[in-house]
């Protein structure tokens, strides 16, 4: 005897389900688009119960934000001493030199922005190295606070950047007896209910996004 053969699906069959499939998500991601994108954008943030500690760092990148929270910080006395990390310099600023033109550094504005909010220029703690990421950073804070004895670190940084820095300090500490606390700034309109709304920020959360999947793949596993 013959056995029936499965009804097999041709190609255009095929094709109405995927359609179907994707208009199901589409409408699923559409009608719960708010708490999806409300969750993406808590995921990005880290903040910790903060204690006095040893030092501030205030993350390289949006000097403003990052440091008018490093600045209320040290005058609640939550640390004696803010770290400023220094950025690799743009191109083209060893011809401004040569032409003498001055154009001052971003670790530069920062400090004379600490000092006007109160910091002493003593207690900004600096160091001559050039940083591109936030590993850089974070070993070049790791030899220091070896150097100093350190043992708690205030880490101020913008709110979607907090969990891959946390990662990061995470990493490279992991052989240390070190206390971290993350503290997001204050000085954003980044809010993790409505960051889509904003060009900027929709922007800010996506490259957040590749890059901690990059340092996941890289460093975290």
């Amino acid at each position: 005897p013959i056995e029936p053969q499965g009804k097999r699906l041709t190609k255009p069959t095929v094709l109405k389900w995927v359609i179907f499939l994707v208009f199901i998500v589409y409408i699923l991601v559409f009608y719960y688009r708010g708490p999806i994108l409300t969750s993406l954008g808590k995921y990005l943030v880290v903040q910790n119960p903060l204690e006095k500690a040893d030092l501030i760092v205030c993350m390289m990148g949006n000097p403003v934000e990052r440091g008018l929270a490093a600045a209320d910080l040290y005058e609640e006395g939550m640390a004696p001493r803010i770290f400023v990390g220094r950025e690799e310099l743009s191109d083209g600023i060893e011809v401004l030199k040569q032409r003498g033109v001055n154009y001052p550094e971003t670790r530069d504005l920062l400090i004379m922005m600490l000092q006007g909010l109160g910091v002493a220029r003593s207690d900004c703690l600096v160091s001559d190295r050039f940083m591109g990421s936030v590993f850089e950073e974070a070993r070049v804070i790791r030899g220091i606070a070896q150097k100093e004895g350190y043992r708690s670190l205030i880490i101020v940084t913008s709110p979607h950047h907090t969990r891959r820095t946390w990662l990061t300090f995470k990493k490279v500490f992991e052989k240390d007896d070190m206390v971290f606390m993350m503290m997001p700034s204050q000085y954003t309109d980044f809010r993790p209910d409505n960051w889509w709304k904003k060009g900027k920020y929709v922007n800010e959360v996506i490259i957040e996004y590749q890059k901690l999947i990059y340092y996941t793949l890289k460093n975290f596993l």
